[in-house]
């Protein structure tokens, strides 16, 4: 059973539970909301999704108006689904990847913001070998980081695909972080400044000194204004109720406000690389 539907039979269960406590039967609570009966079924065995109107129908219906908002919170979780790492690569990296192919291949606008890497449709090849293993290595899965590479690699074709619209923000303590030898930070620095310039992906720099009006807690991808994509340690979350999606549009439009682009954004690129020659080898 998927995350999604263990969150609706858990409030079809909720909604059982009012209904008997109001000692009404389907078919007398269907009657009251002018339902069909099937529809009391389905709704208590996680058949169907419940409106928000449903709920607040069947509230009144049991004599507990009060419980509608209790009801309505809780479908809201049905619409943040939690997906742990071990199960979302169970298939392997390669099908997670392919699943970035595809939605991507579907959104016409695209809103990206990374605080601690490079964002996975930017990446060399070599960047994205090290990003890749590290969370194979975490979570035990089965090694498939070369076609996870690959496919990751496919993915950076959709920006040069001008029906959509990329708008990518990167905090740059992420262009500074030594996670991996230096030359690979480099050929990645390179990389970026290179896209920068062709005005591939709209990228913005987000500048460490710069004044911020939000705090850039974590980086989170935006599609087509409706659904919001969020890496954990432990997990993905996918956001698609307006209310859990509406604060990230506004974080990532403050950001966007403190982020240099273009020539300036490729002159703080560089000045990255500059300070990281200067530093201690690796």
């Amino acid at each position: 059973m998927t995350d999604y539907q263990t969150a609706r039979v858990s409030l079809g269960a909720r909604l059982r539970e009012l209904r008997s406590e109001a000692g009404l039967s389907g078919r007398e609570l269907s009657a009251r909301a002018g339902w069909h009966p099937s529809k009391v079924s389905r709704l208590e065995h996680g058949k169907q999704t419940a409106t928000v109107e449903d709920l607040r129908t069947w509230a009144r219906s049991c004599g507990q108006s009060g419980a509608a908002e209790g009801l309505v919170a809780q479908r809201r979780s049905l619409e943040t689904h939690y997906t742990s790492w071990r199960r979302r690569l169970s298939g392997g990296t390669r099908a997670r990847q392919q699943s970035a192919v595809e939605l991507e291949g579907r959104s016409r606008h695209v809103q990206i913001f990374e605080s601690v890497c490079v964002p996975g449709l930017f990446q060399t090849a070599d960047y994205a070998r090290y990003m890749i293993q590290r969370v194979v290595d975490l979570h035990g899965l089965p090694d498939d980081v070369e076609e996870g590479v690959r496919k990751r690699m496919e993915r950076r074709r959709v920006l040069d695909d001008r029906s959509r619209e990329f708008q990518t923000l990167i905090w740059e303590p992420a262009l500074r972080m030594r996670q991996f030898p230096v030359s690979v930070l480099f050929d990645q620095l390179d990389d970026l400044a290179d896209s920068v310039r062709r005005g591939r992906g709209g990228i913005g720099i987000v500048p460490l000194d710069a004044g911020l009006t939000t705090s850039p807690m974590h980086g989170f991808w935006i599609y087509d204004n409706r659904k919001v994509l969020v890496e954990t340690v432990s997990a993905e979350l996918c956001l698609t109720d307006g209310d859990a999606v509406e604060p990230y549009r506004r974080t990532f439009a403050e950001l966007s406000r403190s982020a240099v682009r273009g020539s300036a954004a490729v002159r703080l690129i560089e000045r990255v690389r500059e300070d990281l020659e200067d530093g201690p080898a690796s």
